[in-house]
């Protein structure tokens, strides 16, 4: 895993994470939260897992509110297991290796 600066944040990613803003806020208000669906982590918590570590990789900006959210799922038991095994593996994939300087710069290497 890395830590990423973005150079810039692109319309298309600006409404990406406006769009997202908006199902969380939904959700959350709707359901009560903690987490999407209410007081228990469900399946659309799971789809949006990913998502939070791509807010962390790339330090991206959101509101308290879903910054809250995206921390609630980065400290999951699970969600750090799967980030210290994602630490330990040795493979990479190229593709995203020389994709990410096309959007930012490198400013920390987590992985062993």
């Amino acid at each position: 895993m890395v830590r990423v600066a973005l150079h810039t944040i692109s319309p298309a990613l600006k409404k990406d994470i406006d769009r997202l803003e908006e199902l969380w806020s939904e959700g959350l208000a709707l359901f009560g939260g903690p987490y999407l669906a209410g007081g228990v982590f469900t399946a659309v918590d799971a789809f949006f897992a990913p998502v939070a570590f791509r807010i962390q990789s790339y330090g991206l900006q959101m509101s308290p509110i879903s910054m809250a959210y995206a921390g609630l799922l980065l400290n999951l038991d699970s969600m750090k297991e799967w980030e210290r095994d994602a630490l330990a593996e040795p493979w990479r994939d190229a593709s995203h290796e020389v994709g990410v300087p096309a959007v930012g710069r490198v400013i920390a290497d987590l992985r062993q």
